[in-house]
């Protein structure tokens, strides 16, 4: 095979008035890659050869090569460049109509044409959903090998370090499957790629391909051994990251990971200097009783963290319809109940929310059911919420409305699941849940005990609901059950609802005409 080295890039190309698509080899011999045109040693430019001595048909640059057959490339689209001597010196992957990845085979590069991250490789040969699995490389020649071997949908990210931001951009596609199989290579790269790409996803339905003799797939299928990665493939196993930690190398990376410090405060005083802050991987549980009012303290929560941070949230009211959502968040920045007042215009609230959010259309991903729902849709939607749309903060407002209609005893099992899934969720996609529960009259979450067990921080609402004194029937307090960050437990606080502006102040302890409220 004929060996070359670059010795220009981004050169102009005459031919096609390219300005940086031509390089120059050591052999003198030039190659545009935007027209393709091949420029032999010490000659004129001319077409590269449109036929092969190999092949006589006229897909004559479709060519068996490592190990993937000619009909696997006709598949793929993917094209085998020769030189005059017929050696294999470029590939072509296409990515859909207006993108393609060329690799050098004689230097083991890339180049690309048009737009890649519009499509993953193979992606336009497979119906959303038309198999019950589909299997994702980080190399084209290992999607087409896994292809070859399986004969299942098999596609291909850009590269392991795009792997991620590829696999998201495209979630909707790959979702679709009820089985998604990861096929990385075997090195630490490609582990890593896999970790961040699995967590995309529900759990259940990531598998992953564990090669042990080979690096990549494209390397059993040349070697021959395509009905031992079958093996290996068929028998995949759900994706389990490597979670045990034995060794110096593992605990020097834990503590030169981010410590795991406050994102976000409080809107209330006491709470804060008590809580500590707001932290990512945490499970902050809100409890009361019925018609305490726990909806409007996470609205203020919800309104205060975006004004306060940049971050993303995600809020799942299944209480509370589209309209009043959002009403209530525009309210606190009009300073008024905006539901009560018809005559403040689509276009004053639209402007105020274009404020609150700071002009990010995508940093307030709202989701309602108005009702129960499957427990498993609800746990989708937040793991969509974290992974794709990048939201730090989940608010689910409320448990106990996952599991109404169900028996008692199936609702209890329910509720120790959820919670349970829910608490390993917040732990390996690192965000902030905070989750609101009712309570039962023992002052015990509903339905589970487990809900508070999960919690990091938990606090229960008080509140005088038929004092005939409105300003004690408007008063809810605070009482920190459990605080495993910030250690202090008690009295937290007591806010006010003001019944003009469906706002909440924050008292402070001259304010106060009631004792603050005993601990459980």
């Amino acid at each position: 095979m004929t060996t070359s080295t670059v010795t220009e890039r981004d050169l102009p190309c005459d031919t096609c008035g390219s300005s940086d698509a031509l390089a120059k080899y050591s052999d003198g011999h030039t190659f545009c890659f935007s027209c393709r045109t091949y420029t032999p040693p010490n000659s004129i430019p001319k077409e590269p050869p449109q036929e092969s001595t190999h092949t006589v048909d006229l897909e004559s640059r479709f060519l068996d090569y490592r190990g993937v057959n000619l009909e696997t490339y006709k598949k793929y689209g993917s094209k085998t460049l020769l030189d005059q001597g017929d050696n294999p010196v470029f590939q072509v992957y296409p990515y859909g109509p207006n993108g393609r990845k060329i690799r050098n085979l004689v230097e083991k590069g890339f180049h690309q044409e048009g737009t890649l991250d519009h499509h993953l490789f193979g992606m336009d040969l497979f119906t959303a959903g038309g198999a019950p699995s589909i299997t994702i490389t980080e190399g084209e020649l290992d999607a087409m090998s896994v292809f070859q071997i399986t004969r299942n949908p098999t596609v291909s990210v850009r590269s392991s370090s795009s792997a991620y931001k590829d696999c998201k951009q495209h979630f909707d596609y790959l979702d679709s499957y009820d089985k998604i199989i990861l096929c990385f290579d075997s090195d630490e790269v490609g582990k890593k790629a896999a970790l961040q790409v699995a967590k995309l996803f529900n759990p259940n339905k990531v598998y992953n391909v564990k090669l042990t003799k080979y690096k990549d797939a494209n390397d059993y299928l040349r070697n021959g051994e395509g009905p031992s990665f079958f093996r290996v493939w068929e028998n995949s196993s759900k994706f389990v990251p490597e979670s045990i930690i034995n060794s110096f190398e593992d605990i020097e990376a834990i503590y030169r990971e981010e410590a795991n410090t406050s994102v976000a405060s409080y809107p209330w005083t006491q709470l804060q200097d008590m809580a500590l802050g707001l932290r990512l991987g945490e499970v902050v549980l809100l409890t009361a009783q019925e018609g305490i009012g726990k909806t409007e303290i996470v609205r203020t929560l919800e309104y205060h963290l975006l004004q306060t941070t940049d971050f993303n949230i995600g809020c799942i009211h299944l209480e509370e319809g589209k309209r009043r959502f959002y009403d209530g968040i525009i309210g606190y920045h009009l300073n008024t109940a905006v539901h009560h007042h018809p005559e403040i215009t689509p276009e004053a609230k639209i402007q105020a929310y274009k404020e609150i959010v700071k002009g990010d259309n995508e940093r307030l991903n709202f989701y309602t059911h108005y009702g129960s729902d499957d427990p498993e849709v609800i746990l989708g939607n937040i793991r969509y919420m974290v992974s794709v749309m990048d939201c730090k903060f989940i608010f689910l407002d409320h448990i106990t409305m996952l599991v109404s209609g169900l028996a008692d005893g199936d609702e209890r099992r329910m509720l120790d699941f959820i919670s349970t899934k829910l608490a390993n969720m917040v732990e390996e996609l690192n965000f902030c849940l905070i989750l609101v529960s009712h309570l039962n009259d023992d002052n015990r979450t509903r339905g589970s005990r487990n809900i508070s067990k999960v919690a990091d921080l938990h606090v229960q609402l008080h509140r005088e609901h038929e004092d005939p004194d409105p300003r004690t029937r408007n008063t809810t307090k605070l009482m920190v059950k459990k605080n495993r960050w910030g250690a202090t437990t008690g009295f937290g606080g007591a806010l006010l609802f003001d019944q003009e502006t469906f706002t909440l102040r924050e008292l402070w302890e001259g304010d106060l005409q009631l004792p603050p409220m005993e601990a459980a």
